[in-house]
């Protein structure tokens, strides 16, 4: 309705009130470089942690920190590369990951990329639900009974067993965080996740320290023993690192919704940095606890009271909860890769399209919870297929992208880092898939203890 006038010079109808512009749609703030740091961080930090102090009884204190520098320097360079592609790519595809490959090397390399993110985002979720099933309710694996925290408090009921813990996690915790549609949204579970990372950090390095102050620690190998295994399975230890530091495949959303694009840069970096001193604690602190009986996933060895049971239970709770809020995280790469594989043509974005999004995550939820109900333990699967698939991620895509060049705007020592990444990515894979082969023959693997 228009407001009343009046008559003014010149016989001038001139309005009494103001028209009332109608209000501008509001203009969605970037994401912060703190956000982008939270996170980048939470998507590095994942499974992968508990595999550190692993690495460290493997190859000894001093190689294992060596190689966990050189792994995130590699990181952080191979990140550079993708964003420089990103920024000299001429159309809106490649604004993303697949983009970028598209642009180097067609629609296979498209596909490829899709398929290895797919493969290692749904492996580490599979993980992630196995993991909170065995703090929750427990595990029965090797005839070894391992009571789960639920149990340990409540005594054995429906809604304590796996099936209903894990269920029960999923839908009321998890459901509502992957229904967001922005990752930007995700900042404060982010926050929250590494806050309980840096407190299961802080609680395992001081339970490390008491067991120093009294006596009860093994003295640290600073280099490998020969003498219980092989050059070979030194290499096994290596893609499980890199699979610690694979977290490529969220650069490119994280970086669509910050108001800095600049900064992302920076914020890998920071997030790089603080992951690794979380590593280099964790394993540490791991290793001096238990020593050459340090398993591959470490929770397994807080099953024990090492110095009070609610330590342990405060330990094994805090990661569990740290996994619970990396979930949706991953959850929304693997949705945005799964939606461009089946739906290449689609005409509306997967977030604008509320029936294809909520189907996908529908049918991916239900998978992944029925996956960790079959699958009673997925290490060997992981160590096999996960770290082969995030090794091509982190290393080998980006260094493959660097050496096709499109734009023709890498110098020489680009090409010759590219080359290197490529070169001991395939290489050490090779050699650990070997040797975790002829281990696996010769009955020497176990799932549950060895890399």
């Amino acid at each position: 309705m228009k407001s009343p006038a009046r008559v003014g010079v010149g016989g001038a109808f001139v309005p009494l009130l103001p028209e009332i512009e109608p209000p501008e749609s509001p203009v969605p703030v970037g994401a912060s470089f703190s956000s982008a740091v939270f996170n980048i961080s939470t998507s590095i930090v994942g499974a992968g942690i508990m595999s550190i102090p692993a690495t460290l009884r493997v190859l000894g204190v001093g190689p294992a920190f060596l190689v966990l520098a050189a792994v995130a320097f590699l990181c952080d360079a191979s990140v550079e590369f993708l964003m420089r592609y990103t920024t000299a790519g001429d159309s809106p595809e490649d604004a993303s990951y697949s983009g970028v490959m598209a642009e180097s090397f067609g629609r296979v390399g498209s596909v490829g990329l899709q398929i290895c993110v797919a493969l290692t985002n749904l492996g580490a979720l599979i993980m992630y639900l196995i993991i909170i099933g065995d703090v929750l309710s427990g595990n029965r694996s090797e005839g070894t009974v391992h009571v789960g925290v639920l149990q340990e408090w409540f005594g054995e009921d429906w809604w304590t067993v796996r099936s209903s813990a894990i269920a029960i996690t999923v839908f009321a915790v998890m459901l509502p965080l992957v229904l967001l549609r922005r990752v930007d949204s995700l900042r404060f579970t982010s926050a929250v996740s590494i806050f309980v990372a840096v407190v299961f950090v802080f609680i395992s390095s001081g339970m490390a320290v008491y067991a120093l102050f009294h006596g009860t620690i093994q003295t640290p190998r600073l280099l490998p023993d020969f003498t219980h295994q092989s050059l070979f399975e030194l290499f096994t230890a290596v893609p499980v690192i890199v699979v610690a530091f694979t977290f490529h495949f969220n650069v490119h959303p994280i970086r669509a919704e910050m108001s800095c694009v600049s900064d992302m840069t920076p914020a890998v970096r920071a997030s790089l940095l603080l992951c690794s001193v979380i590593y280099a604690t964790v394993g540490l602190s791991g290793y001096l606890l238990f020593g050459d009986e340090t398993m591959s996933d470490v929770l397994s060895n807080f099953d024990r009271s090492l110095t009070s049971p609610l330590l342990d239970d405060v330990v094994r709770l805090s990661y569990a909860l740290h996994l619970v809020f990396v979930f949706p995280l991953i959850f929304y790469s693997l949705r945005l890769n799964i939606d461009e594989l089946l739906f290449p043509k689609a005409r509306l974005l997967l977030v604008a399209d509320t029936s294809r999004f909520l189907g996908l995550t529908a049918l991916l939820l239900a998978f992944i919870y029925l996956a960790a109900m079959v699958i009673p333990n997925i290490w060997v699967v992981f160590q096999f297929a996960g770290s082969t698939t995030a090794v091509c991620l982190s290393l080998i895509f980006p260094g493959a992208i660097v050496l096709r060049d499109v734009h023709g705007i890498c110098k020489r020592k680009d090409k010759v880092l590219a080359g290197i990444m490529i070169t001991i990515a395939v290489i050490s894979s090779c050699i650990a898939i070997y040797s975790d082969f002829r281990s696996l023959f010769e009955g020497k693997m176990k799932s549950s203890s060895s890399l």
